[in-house]
């Protein structure tokens, strides 16, 4: 696999991220999940290679996150993240990406909006923006950038922080399998992926004491959280599931806590898995609903 592929994988797993046992949970709309507080903070993630495999492997990973997210379900959820990357092939160069998103869901799961911009060895290769609203029946995307453009997603795909809410929903009610297609305006603005997250047993407050950032947040330790893995599946790929045979392009394991905070990171792309330590963590004051 080229460096360039390999980078927009990564970048694409990233913006992902920034989510009754054996049963499966689906939705034909996607009306906002009730009763989660998500915690407005400030969380540095520091990357490095875990595993390589095979000939199509690489050699080395180094890099950071930078993940701000602020806001409530009065006002909206608006994240501002950065994410530097250098990933070395061992072809004797190695590929430098910087990538930078904003993004901005209003509390009803309702309107999205995102731009996005990456760096590709300090050149600009992809450029994104544009908003998505959901009607009776569709999502209704509209885009500025790469190209002006309108098209539609099923009703039932959900925003990224939406997906969140209704995994820690999920996670809570004891559930272990849920499928969702999701819409975060990545790539060019017009990939639709579906999803599969498989939620584990659950972590209470002091089993399993982090040894990250974490362990220096007091309200943290009194919470519950659960390890997650999210499947991402090209949405395109019909025969595959039709047969049930379609393999993820991508996978993103996390702790996530049930106020939203996410903790050891791992990205599986089959060829290599990338870990993110939580290096930095800042709890911002929640701004109530009036």
């Amino acid at each position: 696999m080229k460096n360039s592929a390999r980078t927009k994988l990564w970048t694409l797993a990233i913006l992902a991220i920034a989510f009754t046992a054996g049963t499966i949970d689906r939705l034909a709309a996607a009306p906002p999940a009730d009763h989660v507080l998500l915690a407005p903070h400030r969380a540095v993630y520091d990357l490095k290679l875990s595993k390589s495999h095979g000939s199509r492997g690489i050699e080395g990973v180094r890099g950071r996150i930078l993940y701000d997210f602020s806001g409530n379900a009065c006002d909206g959820y608006e994240l501002q993240f950065r994410q530097v990357s250098e990933l070395d092939s061992g072809e004797g160069q190695a590929a430098l990406s910087d990538l930078r998103s904003n993004t901005w869901e209003d509390g009803d799961a309702k309107k999205f909006r995102f731009s996005s911009e990456n760096l590709f060895n300090q050149r600009s290769t992809d450029v994104v923006n544009g908003h998505a609203e959901r009607n009776t029946k569709t999502v209704a995307v509209s885009l500025s950038k790469p190209k002006e453009t309108n098209f539609s997603v099923p009703g039932g795909a959900v925003f990224p922080t939406e997906h969140m809410r209704r995994i820690i929903v999920a996670a809570r009610e004891g559930k272990s399998v849920l499928e969702f297609p999701v819409y975060d305006g990545s790539e060019t603005g017009e990939k639709l992926y579906n999803t599969l997250t498989v939620i584990g047993r659950p972590i209470p407050p002091g089993e399993k004491t982090p040894t990250d950032a974490a362990a220096k947040i007091p309200e943290l330790a009194k919470l519950m959280r659960w390890p997650v893995t999210i499947s991402y599946f090209d949405k395109k790929d019909e025969k595959a599931e039709q047969t049930g045979e379609q393999t993820p392009v991508y996978s993103i394991g996390f702790e996530l806590y049930e106020n939203g905070i996410s903790r050891a990171l791992i990205l599986d792309y089959t060829d290599f898995t990338i870990s993110g330590e939580m290096t930095s963590l800042e709890l911002k004051k929640p701004k109530p609903c009036p």
